[in-house]
């Protein structure tokens, strides 16, 4: 009682301030233009097949776009969006790797034994090879395919490589992050690299060039150089707004009255990023393409509110199954939408575009077997009921286990102390630790007065295990539901006894002192010969290897790197 006394009282102090002034079922400050119900729509003549831009921005927050109320200037997005369709009951997966090989593949990540964590630099892991990818599909429907980006689904064979994996060019790094203009990346004390590729070669005439407005040019120059005649397939994986936190000084200027520093440079990455897209979007009028594209536009994850993102008035961040982290910001912009300026509440998932995807190129699934995702298309373009009913955020068996969590609290059916999440219809069921379970106002003062969520969050969350939200009246998770509807959590338990039969080993390996970017001339870059065969098998630790004699040269040969690392490290300290 006590808790929700004071959850009430902080809600009502948040409102006198104007935090909660955004109403969720009208959740566009930009005026929708209304669509008259009466009027038929001419459908779009597909004399071809339409050239795709695929825009995804990293750790930008739900919060944070014009239309959702933010403090933040985004006027191409935001015009982009009204003129579309706004998907504002979309789902993403809370981290990097995940919605990235999800997009790729079409498939949950217990289906890719991507289900834990990310991929790290040093570990000989990527996208299961035997895994046929979006691209490759587009490949086969006679698109031209190009990648512009953070890869992020590993690199230590060539095989692993976006050109191998569908992509006919790449622009981009390979690793999770960056520096915007030095392209440099340390993956723990001493052990850095540069990591800018082109193609399969590395980059290094590149260093100096912000990111942002160097993957913008990329998207233009492949425009110039390509027929408009012919589709084409540009995936544009923004490295903004990811840290570190860097931007041109111009456009830090805009936001110099913000007192909060980070969310000033966020601020200031976001805009960037707003009018890098403004310029691809020119470039797609100015060559021929536009009549005939459609731009898709989605976030990775939630936002990582340490470093100036928000995902008001969601609960959670990045990393958390909160809706926060797994709500996503997503539009569809074209000319080929039936009825647009509009907003779409029809459930989503971030692996639904490969199938949506495939089907607008006119390509082939019927040999594309386990396919998670749905096609929307008739959903986004028409309005029509989408074919999704439930989602699975997860299922991580080696996250940290909840203190709380049993299976005698699970009913018998699911033990609560493994992470996962799971929504059907309008409920959602958290079990284990689903993450820091915060609400956090926008981060426009200096230092925010008052921690009150944190107060729900030591006084509930952590002797719990188990958490049931109505999403649809409760979109902010505010009222937990578990114990008033034991038969929903009865119900959702068993869907994801359901999922979990169906999920293969988890695929995180060790990591390999290979993999040092001293040993690849300073850069990033796969360390893994063709020959090797992978390390992992459905587990943490690396497989014993069968021929002995092989192991014994593999054993010497770690032992060497592994000693030969720690005298670069001293020498470096």
């Amino acid at each position: 009682m006590a808790v929700y006394a004071l959850t009430g009282f902080s809600l009502v102090s948040l409102l006198s301030f104007g935090y909660l002034s955004w109403d969720w079922m009208k959740p566009s400050l930009v005026a929708d233009v209304a669509t008259d119900p009466m009027e038929k729509p001419l459908p779009p003549t597909f004399t071809r097949p339409p050239h795709i831009i695929f825009i995804l921005t990293d750790d930008q927050g739900y919060h944070d776009i014009g239309y959702h109320g933010s403090d933040i200037q985004t006027p191409t997005l935001d015009r982009l969006a009204a003129e579309g369709v706004k998907l504002e009951n979309y789902y993403i997966q809370p981290i990097c790797t995940p919605s990235r090989s999800q997009l790729i593949t079409g498939r949950y990540q217990i289906h890719t034994g991507l289900q834990h964590s990310i991929i790290r630099p040093r570990q000989p892991n990527c996208l299961p090879l035997d895994q046929v990818t979006l691209p490759q599909k587009l490949q086969e429907a006679g698109y031209s395919t190009h990648m512009v980006g953070k890869w992020h689904l590993g690199f230590y064979k060539k095989e692993c490589l976006p050109t191998r994996r569908g992509f006919d060019t790449f622009l981009g790094s390979l690793t999770g992050n960056v520096d915007y203009y030095t392209y440099d990346n340390c993956d723990g004390p001493g052990v850095c690299g540069y990591d800018l590729h082109e193609g399969e070669d590395v980059a290094w005439d590149q260093s100096g060039k912000y990111s942002t407005f160097l993957y913008a040019q990329r998207v233009s120059k492949i425009l110039a150089s390509h027929s408009p005649k012919e589709p084409i397939f540009i995936y544009v994986a923004f490295q903004a707004v990811h840290t570190p936190l860097q931007s041109p000084k111009e456009y830090i200027y805009r936001y110099r009255s913000m007192g909060n520093v980070a969310r000033r440079k966020y601020a200031a990455m976001v805009t960037c990023m707003d009018e890098a897209v403004k310029n691809i979007t020119w470039a797609l009028k100015k060559y021929g393409y536009y009549d005939n594209s459609v731009i898709v536009f989605s976030t990775d994850n939630g936002g990582q509110t340490f470093s100036g993102g928000s995902n008001w008035p969601l609960r959670g961040r990045k990393g958390t199954y909160w809706e926060g982290g797994v709500r996503g910001i997503g539009f569809v912009h074209s000319p080929l939408i039936k009825r647009k300026r509009r907003t779409s509440w029809a459930l989503v998932h971030i692996t639904d575009w490969y199938p949506t995807l495939v089907s607008l190129a006119r390509g082939n699934l019927s040999n594309v077997q386990g396919l998670d995702g749905y096609d929307v298309w008739p959903a986004i373009s028409e309005g029509k009921e989408s074919p999704r009913t439930e989602i699975l955020h997860n299922i991580d068996p080696l996250y940290n286990h909840a203190k709380y969590g049993s299976l005698e609290y699970g009913f018998g059916i699911w033990n609560t102390a493994v992470q996962a999440s799971i929504r059907v219809g309008e409920w959602k069921l958290l079990t284990g630790d689903p993450g820091y379970s915060d609400w956090i106002p926008p981060q426009t003062l200096t230092n925010f007065p008052g921690s009150w969520w944190n107060l729900e969050r030591l006084t509930d969350g952590l002797r719990k295990s188990m958490w049931l939200f109505n999403i649809t009246a409760d979109p902010y998770e505010r009222y937990d539901l578990s114990e008033q509807r034991p038969d929903v959590v009865r119900t959702l338990l068993m869907r994801l006894v359901h999922y979990n039969r169906t999920a293969i080993p988890v695929r995180y390996p060790a990591e390999n002192p290979r993999a040092h970017p001293d040993f690849n001339g300073g850069a990033w870059g796969p360390w893994a010969s063709e020959d090797d065969g992978e390390e992992w098998e459905g587990s943490r630790e690396p497989l014993k290897s069968r021929n002995k004699k092989k192991k014994c040269k593999i054993c010497k040969l770690r032992s060497f790197f592994r000693k030969l690392n720690t005298r670069l490290m001293s020498n470096r300290i």
